[in-house]
């Protein structure tokens, strides 16, 4: 193999498809990236065994070939070599080394055949349809804060996605809970979503997904069946596994009798629990609401270090009401919130509140309270 590249266009490759490798692999094939030169590009995979990302970068090709090496060495180089040159990848005749040339600079890589990479990509997908990067974008930001990091309750480690009649509309959601809080997020259901099977997809995969839904004009394929799901978006390819179990039924914790309407400035209120939670134990961060007409009160006691109270003018005509929560669970919502307020939605101190956004995107988040 023998391929000359721009350094960009092989450092944005290799940044997207390096960060799926872990650092630490017990399987050396695992540590590495499969280059694969042919035609006028140069494809790049590397997986995990649960996920795999593979991208196509445009390259001039003297030799085609392939070999793998090691993925993080490789993005390291590439990243420490001078700004606009250019790339040399060529492998020796008998494939056990690869060298990396640039100016100056000149590095040679322990290589393993291609012949021991796995492939992650058998099977057939069920479902296929097409949305806006900012739609996928939108399910995703809106949701993946409240996924669980407790691996007991592996079936909560994701975003649950599945089409839903909404209103008369079919909706494609997605949904998140930690136990203690919950965020759901609609968009219109794209033309070939209608009866797919609800899916979990891993906190690995939205976060890689994340990072490649940034470019707002690009259209993004997803390709889906009961035990896999792939992303095409522009030259990236994401493949991943399905978490492989049920998502409780999250409609039973969503409220419907909450009749305490509140509605605060998002900026104020999340700036006022950031300042009152500086006070709050780590262990605790728990933060009171005193609501009474048109003015809400911030507490928090901490008997260690001390107190703190802020108090703010608000939208709220009913009985005044007195409620705790998560300090951190509230600025995690409000930072999600694009409208300039929020609405809390509230029953009584030992019920689920429900909030919502004023900017009217399909957005909800229910949060439990906690004892102060």
């Amino acid at each position: 193999m023998r391929v000359t590249l721009e350094r960009s266009n092989l450092l944005k490759s290799l940044n997207h498809v390096h960060r799926v490798v872990e650092r630490r692999n017990t399987i050396p094939i695992l540590s590495n990236v499969l280059l694969k030169a042919e035609g006028a590009t140069l494809d790049m995979k590397a997986t995990d065994l649960d996920l795999e990302i593979t991208e196509a970068t445009p390259a001039m090709v003297e030799q085609a070939g392939s070999t793998t090496v090691p993925a993080h060495l490789l993005y390291d180089i590439v990243r420490k070599l001078s700004d606009g040159s250019e790339v040399l990848l060529a492998t020796d005749p008998d494939g056990a080394t690869m060298t990396v040339a640039s100016g100056r600079s000149k590095f040679s890589l322990q290589c393993l055949p291609e012949s021991d990479f796995p492939d992650l990509t058998a099977g057939a997908f069920t479902h296929t349809f097409r949305l806006p990067s900012t739609q996928l974008k939108m399910l995703i930001d809106r949701t993946q804060f409240a996924i669980s990091t407790e691996e007991t309750r592996y079936y909560l480690n994701g975003i649950f996605v599945h089409t839903i009649e909404n209103e008369g509309a079919l909706k494609l959601r997605a949904v998140a809970t930690d136990g203690h809080r919950l965020a759901r997020a609609d968009v219109d259901a794209p033309s070939g979503s209608e009866g797919m099977p609800g899916i979990i997809i891993p906190r690995k995969t939205v976060g890689e997904l994340q990072k490649l839904v940034d470019n707002p004009d690009v259209s993004v394929t997803v390709e889906v069946s009961d035990a896999k799901i792939r992303f095409t978006i522009g030259s990236v390819v994401m493949t991943s596994k399905l978490i492989d179990g049920t998502f409780p039924d999250y409609q039973r914790v969503i409220p419907t009798g909450n009749d305490k309407e509140l509605t605060v400035d998002c900026h104020s209120f999340a700036q006022a629990v950031d300042r009152v939670s500086t006070i709050s134990s780590e262990r605790g961060r728990a933060v009171k609401l005193a609501i009474a007409e048109g003015q809400l009160t911030l507490t928090v006691n901490n008997p260690d270090s001390g107190s703190a109270t802020e108090e703010l003018a608000v939208g709220y005509d009913r009985d005044p009401l007195e409620i705790g929560f998560n300090a951190k669970y509230l600025l995690d919502i409000t930072n999600q919130l694009s409208g300039t307020d929020a609405v809390f939605m509230l029953a009584d101190p030992g019920s689920p509140t429900l909030v919502r956004d004023t900017a009217g995107d399909d957005a909800l988040y229910v949060l439990m309270p906690m004892r102060v």
